[in-house]
């Protein structure tokens, strides 16, 4: 158990020594830069015997309290001021723009130096929105016109590291030696990768995953799928707090055994009084699976939501979390770390990447997201351990595999276990990661969804490193921020971002049910529904209607995010309504694609009726079987009183349905 909760089990683990004994490591402090930009992977060597000019369009969108850098090549830089000038600069001699720059606009910047020691800038509206003017300087020490340097774009070169970065989009940097370009670099081009091909110079290398299939300063809105047009998409969006891989050095590693059974597994590390518990994920071997059933751990969604900074984060939680020896830190006071895709960048704009080379606070055991709760407060891995404790406390048998597994071997994955469950919330998903589950349904397989707000958004890969995510938040759909107009399309696949709904896939196709409703992380109980005697296996053992008016998670099992039955999104004709919880609080609201006007929604009926947790069971004509909980809090509820309780045996009786009885 991940619960520092003292009502229930609290944190439970097992020591491992037999696999990894205590051992001493000599400790040090490793440093990282936060900020994305572009660096040429080899110098570049100009002379010039007349004038050297850099041009490139811009488009910021911070002005900061601190200069930020467009361009830094050696001797010379572009630099964007606080007060929204930009400077050219030479050694020390700097030219500053007449014009001040708005932020979301487009500029052209053009700056030269000629051999008589004159310095120009012109910072240039391409809307026309303001007249072209020029500025110069003459310097009257003799100017170098020659330079061996490596290119940076974005950034400025500091002793080894890179700093002061650019917030805002670059295009077409290029540069001039005798009015004959040497260097540029067409961000057009492969738009899929972290490299952009140099023309006449080095590759330009993406540092901490900048964004790229982003509007460009040629971008009319004539056409959303940057595949389509990539020249109105030859820009790429720089944020002074992107960060995807910290870099660190090895300090130890760990092989497998390969007696070591499949399960989730903490390594602790301490120094002083300082630790960290950093959990990793041991699947079976690849075709020998070692248990009937499997446990399909979201590490895509934990990874999307790793570093969320909450916005009702208080310090008043620090109370909760000392009284509880809980996990202690947390992403909203440790923000250079790199937040995450519920957070938003300095300039305002959402963070679209995500990866896990990085330390995630909320991937931790003890980790408490809701410290005003009167439950838990739990979400993610440490609410998924509730089911995980439940399956030690039952002794049935489980393997893991991760949406890693699923997403690189599809089917072949899962499809030897006799049933699958997911954890709380497997919101996020790729095109082949739902693909597999849908094979194994449709193979006979059993599939148990124990969450809701599931299968939610679609995100793709990085095709050159897999560890990098992105989600594009279109169209509509419960989301922390909105991706902007012509920026729908994935940067790494070229697929249509946002809701799977608005692909063509909506959850209710898959598990029979979709997310419907959110609220306030407290929870209500299931109402039995269904009394048709073929149904009577699911509720054996269980002498009451009510079920679940009890959790660790919101107090009760179906709460905070809610999935209901839909047959216009999928559901099915031969779906069997188990079990409903209609939300009871005023603080419940239908989501937004469900929501027409002020008074109408796409149900047709009062938004009360459809604000609901449906407990479903369907079989596929193939023999499959979906049993689906449509609440988010399911699981909470399955650690009370000892794991005595009606959802813990109602759980019993569905997977004993495809494991033989449990209950014996």
């Amino acid at each position: 158990s991940a619960d520092p909760n003292p009502q229930g089990k609290g944190i439970v683990e097992h020591a491992c020594d037999d696999f990894f004994p205590e051992q001493s490591f000599q400790s040090r402090k490793q440093m990282f830069s936060p900020g994305s930009y572009g660096k040429t992977t080899e110098k570049l060597k100009i002379r010039a015997e007349q004038k050297i000019m850099f041009s490139l369009l811009f488009y910021p969108t911070l002005i900061s309290e601190a200069a930020q850098e467009i361009l830094h090549f050696g001797r010379f830089h572009l630099t964007l001021t606080e007060g929204g000038h930009v400077n050219f600069g030479v050694d020390q001699n700097t030219v500053r723009s007449e014009n001040k720059v708005t932020v979301r606009r487009w500029y052209r910047i053009e700056a030269s130096i000629n051999k008589q020691g004159a310095l120009r800038v012109s910072v240039n509206g391409i809307e026309h929105i303001q007249s072209p003017k020029e500025t110069v300087q003459d310097v009257e020490a003799q100017i170098d016109l020659s330079e061996n340097s490596i290119v940076i774009i974005a950034g400025q070169h500091v002793e080894n590291t890179v700093k002061n970065c650019f917030n805002g989009k670059i295009e077409a940097p290029s540069v001039f030696v005798d009015g004959q370009c040497v260097a540029s670099w067409d961000f057009a081009k492969n738009i899929q990768s972290m490299t952009v091909a140099g023309n006449g110079c080095a590759d330009l290398e993406l540092v901490n995953a900048p964004t790229r299939a982003v509007t460009g300063a040629a971008w009319d809105g004539s056409e959303m799928n940057w595949q389509h047009k990539p020249d109105h998409y030859a820009a790429i969006s720089f944020h002074q707090d992107d960060i995807y891989d910290f870099g660190w050095e090895t300090d130890f590693s760990f092989v497998i055994p390969d007696n070591m059974p499949s399960g989730i597994y903490v390594m602790r590390i301490s120094c002083g009084d300082d630790y960290d518990a950093m959990p990793f994920f041991v699947c079976p071997q690849r075709d020998q699976p070692t248990a009937k059933l499997c446990v399909l751990v979201s590490t895509f969604t934990y990874v999307i939501y790793g570093n969320h900074a909450r916005p009702d984060y208080e310090p008043s939680w620090l109370d909760r979390i000392a009284e509880w020896n809980a996990y202690p830190h947390n992403a909203a006071v440790f923000s250079s770390y790199g937040l995450s895709t519920y957070n938003n960048h300095v300039d305002g704009s959402g963070i679209c990447h995500a990866s896990h080379k990085r330390p995630l606070f909320n991937l931790r055991p003890g980790y408490i997201t809701f410290g005003q709760a009167t439950c838990s407060g739990l979400r993610h891995f440490q609410a998924d351990s509730h089911l995980i404790s439940w399956l030690h406390a039952k002794n049935i048998a489980y393997d893991i595999i991760t949406d890693e597994e699923l997403h690189n071997e599809g089917v072949d994955a899962i499809k030897r276990y006799d049933a699958v469950v997911t954890g709380s919330h497997p919101e996020y998903h790729t095109r082949e990661t739902l693909d597999a589950l849908t094979h194994y349904r449709d193979g006979g397989g059993a599939l148990h969804y124990l969450g809701g707000n599931g299968f939610y958004w679609r995100i793709a890969r990085h095709s050159e490193d897999p560890s990098l995510l992105e989600i594009r938040r279109a169209e509509d759909g419960l989301r922390a921020w909105a991706s902007e107009p012509g920026e729908y399309y994935n940067g790494f696949d070229g697929a249509y971002g946002g809701l799977w709904r608005r692909n063509g896939r909506a959850p209710q196709k898959l598990v029979g049910v979709g997310f419907t409703a959110q609220g306030t992380f407290n929870g209500m109980p299931y109402q039995r529904v269904c009394y048709d005697p073929e149904f009577d296996w699911v509720f054996e053992g269980i002498d009451q209607d009510i079920i679940g008016d009890f959790g660790f998670s919101g107090n009760g099992a179906a709460g905070f995010e809610l999935d209901r039955v839909d047959p216009k999104l999928g559901s099915g004709d031969q779906i069997t309504i188990l079990a409903q919880s209609f939300a009871s609080d005023d603080h419940f609201i239908l989501v937004p694609e469900e929501q027409l006007t002020h008074l109408t929604n796409l149900s047709g009926g009062p938004e009360n009726e459809v604000m609901r947790a449906d407990m479903v069971y369907f079989e596929t004509p193939e023999g499959g079987r979906v049993f689906s909980v449509g609440s988010i809090t399911f699981c909470g509820s399955l650690p009370w009183n000892n794991f005595d309780n009606t959802v813990s045996r109602l759980l019993l009786n569905v997977l004993s349905r495809s494991l033989g009885n449990l209950s014996l």
